[in-house]
């Protein structure tokens, strides 16, 4: 069995603002609340490879791994994968970004499958990632919403 998870918002945001900001790793822990640190290791065209570490856990466990990501503004997707898989045998990412009414959806598809030693099974990862993603999405959606907000407040302002 494989674990695989589709989720999407729609964000209330011009594309340029939404793909700037979710595509900045740089920022990532001030945008996800997850994240602890981002080190950027290399950047070869368009593809980066980067270490992402998160707060700890419940249990005070630190997880960090190596991921790589090519995004692809002309076809507004971003492909990414786990490169240190750690209890993954995989894990493959798709981030997709269409224009809505209402804004911009953003689409994250993860397809994975646990491996045979992991704590956790397939099952309870869908389920956890599903739960994570709806709560960072909405964080994500927010932050971006507000920025919208105030770009247009500084921009109404300077135009008087």
């Amino acid at each position: 069995m494989a674990g695989h998870t589709e989720n999407s918002i729609t964000v209330d945001a011009p594309l340029d603002l939404v793909w700037e900001m979710t595509n900045d790793l740089e920022n990532w822990p001030r945008l996800f609340s997850e994240y602890a640190s981002v080190e950027v290791i290399s950047r070869e065209g368009a593809t980066t490879t980067f270490r992402l570490t998160m707060h700890p856990d419940e249990n005070g466990k630190v997880w960090s791994w190596v991921s790589e990501r090519t995004p692809d503004r002309e076809k507004r997707i971003v492909r990414a994968r786990r490169v240190e898989t750690g209890p993954f045998a995989h894990m493959d990412i798709l981030w997709e970004y269409e224009q809505v009414p209402g804004g911009i959806e953003m689409r994250w598809t993860q397809d994975f499958a646990m491996k045979p030693d992991a704590p956790v099974d397939d099952a309870w990862m869908t389920d956890n990632i599903n739960r994570n993603s709806r709560t960072q999405m909405a964080l994500i959606r927010d932050k971006i919403e507000q920025a919208a907000r105030e770009t247009e407040s500084a921009s109404v302002a300077s135009s008087r």
